[in-house]
């Protein structure tokens, strides 16, 4: 009687696992909760790509500072440029007579004297068409030298580039005797290749 009520424990516990093991929610693991095993995703701010970065575009350089200050002693080149610490500068805002134009050398004599023995402060504003640095200059008392050659009828405002900061000092006769810069201004620049030949041409004679 006993071996049969062991068999009957025995039959009794082998269908208990069987109908047991093939219950669908039946796991030797707890369930897991939602979202529990998603991959991760990498953070990234809104609109942007994070699989490569972008290329550098020239066109979006960060931009120079407003200006840059250069000081020292001044060689001048001609009536509105001058060398600071082997940069050549251009005086902003003026235009003076070339070497070869009338006026020329008396332009460039008349800016020695403004800077001899002078400690030039330059404060850089920008590069023009052709690579020079272009440069607000002053002498140590604070005169502006755009202004000086301005006043003394040896340079003539520019006005495209000034904004006509230094037009109410030009002297009377200023544009009829800087005849040649007063031309460039209005894009005459006939007059000026007519002048040259002429130079050549008496060079040639003599």
């Amino acid at each position: 009687m006993e071996i049969l009520i062991v068999l009957g424990l025995v039959l009794a516990g082998a269908v208990y696992l069987a109908v047991r093991s093939n219950r669908p929610d039946d796991t030797t693991t707890p369930p897991s909760r939602p979202g529990l095993h998603k991959k991760p995703r990498l953070a990234t701010n809104q609109g942007q790509r994070t699989s490569q970065p972008q290329r550098f575009d020239p066109d979006h350089r960060i931009p120079k500072p407003d200006f840059t200050i250069l000081s020292g002693s001044a060689y001048v080149v001609d009536g509105d440029t001058l060398v600071i610490k082997k940069t050549q500068i251009r005086l902003f805002g003026v235009d003076a007579p070339e070497m070869n134009h009338p006026y020329g050398k008396k332009a460039k004599w008349a800016l020695v004297s403004l800077c001899k023995g002078q400690k030039i402060r330059a404060e850089v504003t920008e590069q023009d068409t052709h690579g020079r640095t272009v440069a607000k200059c002053y002498l140590e008392d604070g005169r502006d030298l755009s202004a000086e050659m301005v006043k003394l009828g040896l340079a003539i405002d520019w006005p495209k580039f000034s904004g006509g900061r230094y037009q109410s000092m030009e002297m009377p006769d200023a544009r009829k005797k800087l005849w040649l810069a007063n031309a460039r201004q209005n894009g005459h620049m006939g007059l000026w290749k007519q002048y040259e030949e002429k130079q050549a041409a008496r060079k040639l004679k003599n």
